[in-house]
């Protein structure tokens, strides 16, 4: 069983370098190529981590964390750290007897590039699409994570 991982495609995050992904993953999710499909959701608090070190206050209201895709009936994880990889989410690929998983989404230096090193920390088959995942800041950012991804979970796995 198949499942992609869609990670953090949410207003707060879409901009220039972003948007065009955004259409990519939609059009990807209606191939029907999957068999399980989960979205994640970046949750910010007024007393995170991300607000407390590092001054940032994206993701807190309500409009900012906003899937901007129709997720219709699959299940949306929410997640207060840059990983996907929860309890919940492995109770999920355990209970659906999932032996592949797929990412794409944003950030590719930040969310993906942590979910996928977790992953394959522990022993799942992750993949990154590397043209479904695109960064905040930018393109050379984007490559710089798909060639560290690359060299850490192997080439043959960044596809």
């Amino acid at each position: 069983m198949t499942l992609l991982l869609v990670i953090d495609l949410q207003k707060e995050f879409i901009n220039e370098n972003t948007r065009d992904v955004v259409e990519k993953i939609d059009n990807l999710i209606k191939t029907n190529k999957y068999d399980n499909i989960v979205f994640t959701r970046f949750i910010n608090t007024d007393n995170s981590i991300f607000v407390k070190k590092l001054k940032y206050k994206e993701g807190i209201s309500k409009e900012s964390k906003k899937i901007v895709i129709d997720t219709k009936e699959n299940l949306v994880i929410d997640k207060k750290i840059y990983s996907a990889l929860s309890e919940q989410l492995k109770a999920y690929i355990r209970d659906k007897k999932i032996d592949k998983i797929y990412l794409c989404g944003i950030d590719t230096e930040c969310c993906i590039l942590k979910t996928a090193f977790d992953l394959f920390e522990n022993e799942y088959n992750v993949y990154v699409l590397k043209d479904y995942c695109a960064c905040f800041y930018g393109k050379k950012s984007h490559t710089n994570a798909i060639e560290i991804l690359k060299r850490n979970i192997g080439e043959e796995y960044v596809i």
